[in-house]
């Protein structure tokens, strides 16, 4: 998919107040400092387009992002971050369960994993809460920036076979890196075909 336009629009502290508008969201969310930002950043080849911050836990509003004026990238806030108050933590919960569960325009998560460590707790937990609400998703692998990296392989297989253990089918798995130029056409081609096969008369009921 040919990237024309890419324009920051507003960023939201609650739900309800997210654009009324009839095209379709594709949500960012992983765990804190997974690199949400910077995938947005790579995949709409802008440097700057959402900030990026070496501190965990910085993006505490629901971030939009117009693309060729056809649908959204909207980045949520990181969670599992230990460093703020357990109110903020439980705040920040809040807004990404309402927002995926309540936003009718949101046709997939992005979950984003750090393809450099082994299957976390609390992202397997994030996945089978989705998985038990019936969200759509898919599973993008961040930084991956090793060529060939037998940990990388090594973490990507061991996360796909703890899910399957439980899970009859996986979801559909990217792997990423800005650094090495990889995974872009593979998300994008998957977003577009999304983006073509959205009908705004079922997502907005």
């Amino acid at each position: 998919m040919l990237i024309k336009s890419s324009e920051y629009k507003a960023s939201y502290v609650e739900v309800e107040k997210c654009p009324d508008v009839p095209i379709p969201e594709f949500a960012f969310i992983g765990r804190s400092n997974v690199g949400k930002s910077a995938l947005i950043n790579y995949l709409c080849g802008r440097k700057a387009l959402s900030k990026v911050s070496n501190t965990p836990g910085k993006t505490s509003t629901i971030n939009y992002f117009e693309i060729n004026g056809k649908f959204h990238l909207v980045d949520l806030p990181g969670y599992s971050y230990a460093k703020v108050s357990k109110e903020k933590r439980n705040q920040w919960n809040n807004m990404i369960r309402n927002y995926i569960l309540k936003r009718k325009q949101l046709q997939y998560v992005c979950l984003l994993i750090d393809s450099r460590i082994p299957p976390q707790k609390v992202d397997l937990g994030f996945l089978q809460w989705m998985a038990n609400n019936s969200v759509p998703f898919i599973i993008i692998f961040t930084k991956a920036d090793k060529p060939g990296s037998k940990e990388v392989s090594t973490n990507v297989q061991t996360f796909q076979n703890t899910l399957l253990k439980s899970w009859e089918e996986l979801p559909p798995m990217f792997i990423s890196s800005a650094e090495r130029n990889v995974g872009r056409e593979d998300v994008w081609n998957f977003i577009g075909k999304a983006v073509e096969e959205y009908d705004p008369l079922i997502g907005l009921t």
